[in-house]
């Protein structure tokens, strides 16, 4: 996975974080928590705010 494929992590993260409620992750949190998923092979440096937005609202859509 890389930082483009949103919906991927968003079900990635849905099933690593079940107990937590995506509308009031941190970007700090989401960053270190997307970086340590199975699979996820993006640079780090790479993420910006945007990013962080599209796969905290597709992780809320998953949820939902």
């Amino acid at each position: 996975m890389n930082w483009t494929d949103i919906e991927d992590i968003a079900i990635a993260l849905d099933e690593a974080h079940p107990e937590v409620d995506p509308q009031w992750v941190r970007f700090t949190d989401l960053h270190a928590w997307v970086l340590a998923l199975p699979g996820f092979t993006g640079d780090p440096e790479k993420s910006n705010e945007k990013i962080l937005e599209a796969i905290q609202m597709a992780w809320i859509d998953e949820r939902g």
